[in-house]
Parts: structure tokens; C-alpha cells; sequence
């Protein structure tokens, strides 16, 4: 029997971490409280380390499932499960945690037991939404995100505005979240009459018998808008830089890094309503297309650090959903590496700047210049991240970027050209913005006085850096463990649109 390692996963470690939070002394400093949350994140990194290792890449389907009745009355199961496309979320999501953990090891004084706390609940909601296979469950790990990233944002934000902004985001997510419940709520009521019951929200069995005609076209679209809000897309998008001028760096690079929507737009629109997605693939390539130019645009044109890397985020998820748009293996692959690629190099780039933003109060150019003076290894780790999210060969950017422009170039000519010109855009604002910061001369005393990385940022830096190069040179890590799983979702999308 296998062990049920996802519920270990979901179910036990963050009750188990919490209770030690408020019970081991009654002391609010953080000591104590960010010693258990980094011991908590380390077994759920041990447990998801052993998810993937027992994962048979050969096998079709999805592996570690659970199925037990929830609420038998509405046919809701608790039903987990990873497959190839999904598995590989579930380390990197917490090693992003664990980078968040330590990188607020010193600045977190407010509350501490509180904040680390909600660090850990947001952290196995992730978890869940990337093993859900109820689409109810689902979404309730889906919208209950929304509670820890509110009080994070307003709590613990570093903006003037910090809680407007969680404000902003808490209604845009909820407006989202509209569209995706009626959806599920038309698939569950979607029934073949033979099969003997009355409501169906079980993914694997919707996934096997999906909508026909205009039912398809409208779960399409009540899909796309509920999950272009968080992806985001052009135009919904405005709340990502107002979180990240406004937010902690930490909470901008768990935003930035997992692209919960366009996984959803992989796992739930595409495979649910794959006619429709192969009638309307002009319009994901489009909305691909407006993401990827005007993130490049506004990029090139910012003054602070944080607010670029939000652009260059938009810009960079365009490119994401330009891949899946074309429905074929190289897109898909594409895709999916690049949004295993985000949660490394988009996310660290945010906390190595929450690092520069520690030390200097202030990430706007005009406070910085000449920051690799005096902080050498933090301005050569932000230097590496930001050559990965360009694609330049050797990191992990690339093989992601040219399986996707293979693929679109194939399909949507046109788009791919323009995701050719805004990948050179990329270059200019991330080059130039790295020239501004941190090369010249040292125009700040509060530069000239700060120190380098210490040896806990050191450790967060180093393992980005080694999530960077070793897929670069050996991507074949990635193509082969989700290559199963990506044939099975193109092939589905094949058999039912030949």
C-alpha cells in the first residue's frame, strides 16, 4: 500500500507546524516561531521530494491518489493526485516558501507568530491546488488563498498603500472566482444520462466525457475569464505592480513566481473545453501577444526594480499562454518548463530585490547605482536570474523560450515574430536596469555602507542559482519526467479536435 504522502502533505504537517508556532513558549518574539516554520517547510520539502521521487514518469494517469467522500449528498470527494504536469510544482513551490521563510528572517518584527503562520496555511493551499482533482476542492484551496495573501499584503506590506492593495487584489481574485464557480457548477450538472447520477464534479471523469456545442463555448470562456484575472492577462493586470510597490518583496515573489492561473488554464480550460480552445486558439495567441508586448513596453520604461520585474513578469506569461495556444507537444512542454522556470527565476529575482530593499530602504534607481561596489554576490545572483529570464543558453530559460517559439512560430507566425521582438525588449529593460542599479559609481552613502549577502541569503541564493543552471545543461530532467503526461494531454486534444 502507498503511503498517502499528498495527505501527509496537505493534511498534517501545518496543523502540526501552527500548534508548535503558538504553543512553544508564550514569547512573541520571532525566534522561535521562524525556527518552526522553516522546520515545518523542511519536511514538507522532504515529503514532496519523496512524492517525486516515487513518481513513474513512464506511467499514464495520475499517481498518489486519494479518494474519499466528502459530502456524499453532492457526490464531493476529497481526491488528490499528481501527474507529470503537475508533480514537479509541488518541490519548487516549497523551496520558494523555504527562500521566503529566510528571506524574512530579520525584517518580519510585527506580529511574527502571526505572520509565520499564514506563511505556512498559504503554502499548503498552494500545495492543494496543484493536487486537487475535485473541481470543488479545488476551488476551495483556490479562494481560501485569498485570506493569508489579504493579511499579509496589509499587515506586513512595505507600501503606503499596502492596504488598498490588498484590497484591490482580494476583489479581483473574488470577481475571478465568480466565473470559475459557475463553471463547475455547468460541468458538474453536464451528465450523460447512463451514468447514474446527478452531479459530477470529479476531474478524471470530466475529462473523459467533455461538454458538447455552445456548452463548450461558454465553460470556455467562464474558464478563461475566471483564470485570466490571477494569470493575469492584459488588461486585468493592474493589480500586480500595485502588490508589488505595495506588498513585501516576499508576497510579490510568491505572486510572480506561481502562476496559479495560467496552470489553470493548462489543467482546466484546455483539456475541458478542447474544441472550443482549438476554435478560439487565435484568441489566447492574442491575448499571448498583448501580454508579452505591453509588459516589455512598460518594463523599459520604470524607475524602480520592483515595479519592472511586475511588467517583465506579464510580459514573460504571455509568452506562457502564446505556448499553449498552439495545443501541440513542444508548446506544451514549453509552457509547462517555463512555468516550473517562473517560480525560480521570477520569484528569486523578487526576494534577491527584497534583499537590496532590506539594506537600502528603497529599491527606485535614483536611490541605487553602483550597488555591485559593495554588494558583489547579491548584484552577480541578480545578474544570473536575470540572464535566465532572458533565455540565454545554459540556464534553465532556454530550452523553456525555444520549445515555445518552435511551436508558435509553427502555428501563429505573426505572434511569434512579436514575441521575437519583445524578447529583445526583455534584454534592454533587464540589462539596463541592471547597468542602473547596480554598476557605476557609488552615488548613495547608505550603498557605500551596506553589506553583502550573509551566509542565510547566501544559501537562498545558491540554490536559485543551482535550479537555474542545472536544467539549463540538462533539461532532459524536466522533458522527460512530464513528457507522458503532456503526450496524453496533446493526444486528448487530437482525438476529440482531429
Amino acid at each position: 500500500m502507498t503511503a498517502p504522502l499528498l495527505s501527509l502533505l496537505l493534511l498534517f504537517t501545518l496543523p502540526f507546524g501552527t500548534l508548535l508556532i503558538w504553543t512553544a513558549g508564550g514569547s512573541a518574539t520571532p525566534d522561535r516561531a521562524r525556527w518552526i516554520a522553516l522546520g515545518a517547510a523542511l519536511v514538507d520539502l522532504a515529503l514532496t521530494l519523496a512524492v517525486v521521487a516515487g513518481f513513474d514518469p513512464g506511467k499514464d494517469g495520475f499517481q498518489f491518489v486519494e479518494r474519499t467522500a466528502w459530502i456524499p449528498s453532492l457526490n464531493l470527494h476529497y481526491h488528490v493526485g499528481v501527474d507529470g504536469l503537475s508533480v514537479l510544482f509541488l518541490p519548487l513551490t516549497v523551496v520558494l516558501f523555504l527562500g521566503v521563510i529566510l528571506s524574512s528572517w530579520n525584517s518580519v518584527r510585527l506580529m511574527p507568530r502571526l505572520y509565520y503562520t499564514l506563511v505556512l496555511l498559504l503554502e499548503h493551499l498552494i500545495l492543494g491546488v496543484f493536487c486537487a482533482l475535485d473541481t470543488i476542492l479545488f476551488f476551495l484551496f483556490w479562494e481560501m488563498t485569498l485570506l493569508p495573501i489579504y493579511f499579509l499584503i496589509g499587515f506586513w506590506g512595505v507600501g503606503p498603500r499596502r492596504r488598498y492593495a490588498a484590497v484591490k487584489y482580494t476583489l479581483f481574485m473574488l470577481a475571478g472566482g465568480v466565473p470559475l464557480l459557475l463553471a463547475f457548477v455547468l460541468l458538474a450538472f453536464h451528465q450523460d444520462p447512463t451514468a447514474g447520477t446527478d452531479l459530477v464534479f470529479d476531474y478524471p471523469t470530466l475529462l473523459a466525457a467533455p461538454l458538447a456545442g455552445s456548452g463548450q463555448t461558454l465553460l470556455f470562456f467562464l474558464l478563461l475569464l475566471g483564470f485570466a484575472v490571477k494569470v493575469p492577462v492584459f488588461p486585468l493586470h493592474t493589480w500586480l505592480p500595485t502588490l508589488a510597490m505595495e506588498g513585501t518583496p516576499s508576497v510579490a515573489a510568491l505572486m510572480t513566481g506561481l502562476k496559479l492561473g495560467a496552470y489553470g488554464l493548462l489543467r482546466f480550460l484546455i483539456p475541458l473545453a478542447p474544441t472550443a480552445a482549438q476554435e478560439y486558439h487565435w484568441l489566447l495567441a492574442g491575448l499571448g501577444v498583448a501580454g508579452l508586448l505591453y509588459g516589455a513596453l512598460l518594463a523599459l520604461v520604470q524607475t524602480n526594480l520592483r515595479r519592472m520585474l511586475a511588467y517583465a513578469s506579464l510580459s514573460h506569461v504571455g509568452l506562457v499562454v502564446l505556448g499553449l495556444s498552439s495545443g501541440d507537444l513542444p508548446g506544451l512542454q514549453g509552457a509547462l518548463f517555463q512555468l516550473l522556470n517562473f517560480t525560480v527565476v521570477a520569484g528569486g529575482l523578487f526576494l534577491l530585490t527584497g534583499f537590496l530593499h532590506h539594506r537600502t530602504g528603497s529599491t527606485d534607481l535614483i536611490d541605487l547605482g553602483g550597488a555591485a561596489t559593495t554588494m558583489p554576490l547579491l548584484a552577480a545572483s541578480f545578474l544570473l536570474l536575470g540572464l535566465a529570464s532572458l533565455g540565454l543558453p545554459g540556464t534553465s530559460g532556454f530550452p523553456a523560450e525555444f520549445l515555445i517559439l518552435v511551436s508558435v512560430l509553427e502555428h501563429h507566425t505573426g505572434a511569434g515574430l512579436a514575441a521575437l521582438t519583445a524578447m529583445g525588449g526583455g534584454a534592454a529593460y533587464c540589462l539596463g536596469m541592471f547597468r542602473r542599479a547596480f554598476l557605476g559609481p557609488v552615488r548613495s552613502r547608505v550603498i557605500q555602507a551596506a553589506e553583502d549577502l550573509r551566509p542565510r541569503e547566501m544559501l537562498v541564493a545558491l540554490v536559485l542559482g543551482a535550479l537555474v543552471l542545472l536544467p539549463g545543461f540538462f533539461p532532459g530532467l524536466i522533458l522527460d519526467l512530464t513528457r507522458q503526461s503532456a503526450e496524453s494531454w496533446v493526444r486528448t486534444l487530437t482525438v476529440i479536435c482531429p
